[in-house]
């Protein structure tokens, strides 16, 4: 097999993150490729070859899988953002459950019960949040607003038909591209680090219908963008639009950055409900963007923690606090703890909300943290981003010693990372449970039950 040649092949599986295992004839080792489906029969260009190991680039798929269907979305085959909507539904649960029993199994010692995997109340239109970028599909093209295209770091297509999320989030899309496209703004160019357009950031509130719009850019162009505020305000919404802001970013990175917002119209927070409890959402601040998946999500966290009657629990990598206040009802205390100080201020404001008096936050990082906590954990929640958890902060989580850990993660890989050195501090894991919060797409999260072993 040569770099850069063109092959044939049929995918045998498919691992996390929607790695392709392609077969080609004559060849001993197979060859990984993306964004495609078991038994399909694909055409790919190899990009890399390494120690035997090849990856390759999807050219087209040559015959389809038997249960393939066709895509809920009409941006599917151009768009990034999701790789699974041309499978039922029933086959992508499923296709995930088995990703994650197979990274888990080969590091947990002994045995434990695998749960499998519960579904997302709603198929489409469940995210609550959107960061969508401002670009061009080709090369001095016409403005884009939407999603990465797929395989590609600059290009970006429009999504005005996005089935993930509502038409709401439609319209406003649709209506903020066509402003500036009629404006003639120039979006920032990534390369050149020039131009304006960045992000535009929407959130909305699944139960309570609130919509928060935060249209970033960088200060290279002096705007009042009073005029793009009026063209919101006018469009015919399901929802409440409670905020209007702009957010300077100047920063290098393709990130969104808060460095100063204007709030434009209204407020610059909005409420959603979880689990009969408020909670207070500003625009940069961590909530997960499936609501009704979170309520299942946590629904298994509080089942998997079990009895907190008089109990101190940590939560760490705590966010706005929402898995802290709803385990603080029954618990003598429950104690956060988060980096994103904006993330911390907002949990504290949701305990009044609440009226929860027995939470207690904090901002900054675990790994230094928890050497100044003065309370001592009887039970852990851990919730770490996509990176998992620092090396030196397992050690010193292990050295607290409770009889019982909760490990609610976003990437089933950092997981099975991580699990390996808190089982060798001496944890052994009773049982899995995954949630799918992010239907069509590669991504689930899986909650982890973990008992400190007898010694």
């Amino acid at each position: 097999m040569k770099k850069k040649e063109i092959y044939n092949g049929i995918v045998e599986s498919v691992e996390f993150p929607n790695k392709g295992r392609v077969i080609v004839e004559g060849e001993e080792k197979p060859v990984l490729v993306k964004n495609v489906l078991k038994d399909q029969e694909v055409e790919f260009r190899v990009l890399k070859m390494r120690k035997g190991k090849a990856e390759g680039r999807l050219l087209q798929v040559t015959k389809n899988s038997p249960i393939e269907i066709e895509p809920q979305c009409q941006h599917f085959n151009s768009c990034g953002g999701c790789s699974y909507q041309n499978l039922p539904y029933e086959e992508q649960l499923k296709l995930k459950e088995s990703q994650v029993k197979e990274l888990l199994d080969p590091v947990i010692r002994g045995e434990y019960l695998f749960e499998g995997i519960k579904g997302s109340p709603r198929e489409r239109e469940y995210r609550n949040k959107m960061e969508f970028s401002f670009g061009d599909e080709i090369k001095d093209g016409p403005l884009s607003l939407g999603m990465h295209k797929r395989g590609s770091f600059h290009d970006i297509v429009n999504v005005d038909a996005c089935q993930i999320v509502d038409e709401d989030f439609r319209k406003i899309l649709t209506a903020t591209r066509e402003y500036f496209t009629e404006e003639k703004v120039p979006f920032y160019h990534r390369m050149k680090h020039t131009g304006y357009l960045r992000h535009l950031l929407v959130r909305k509130g699944i139960k309570t219908g609130d919509i928060l719009v935060d249209l970033i850019t960088t200060s290279q162009i002096n705007r009042q963008e009073d005029a793009w505020k009026e063209v919101l305000l006018s469009l015919e919404l399901k929802g409440n639009l409670v905020g209007v802001l702009h957010t300077i970013n100047d920063s290098v990175a393709d990130v969104v950055k808060d460095e100063g917002t204007t709030i434009l119209q209204g407020q610059d927070y909005f409420y959603e409900e979880l689990l009969g409890l408020n909670f207070k959402i500003t625009p940069f601040s961590f909530f997960q963007t499936n609501s009704l998946g979170a309520e299942v999500l946590y629904d298994v966290t509080r089942e998997y923690i079990g009895d907190t009657q008089g109990k101190v629990i940590f939560d760490l990598y705590s966010g706005t606090g929402t898995i802290a206040q709803i385990l603080s009802p029954v618990a003598e205390k429950v104690v956060g703890v988060e980096i994103v100080e904006e993330a911390v201020e907002a949990a504290k404001e949701n305990g009044v909300l609440n009226k929860l008096t027995n939470c207690d936050f904090w901002a900054g990082d675990v790994l230094k943290v928890i050497d100044e906590l003065e309370d001592k954990p009887d039970l852990i929640i851990l919730d770490p981003p996509r990176d998992g958890i620092h090396p030196k902060a397992i050690g010193k989580i292990i050295n607290f010693g409770v009889d019982k850990m909760v490990y609610v993660s976003c990437k089933p890989t950092s997981l099975a990372r991580d699990l390996v050195a808190l089982q060798a501090g001496g944890y052994q894991v009773e049982k899995v449970q995954c949630v799918d919060m992010f239907p069509g797409t590669v991504h689930v999260e899986t909650v982890c039950l973990m008992s400190k072993v007898s010694e």
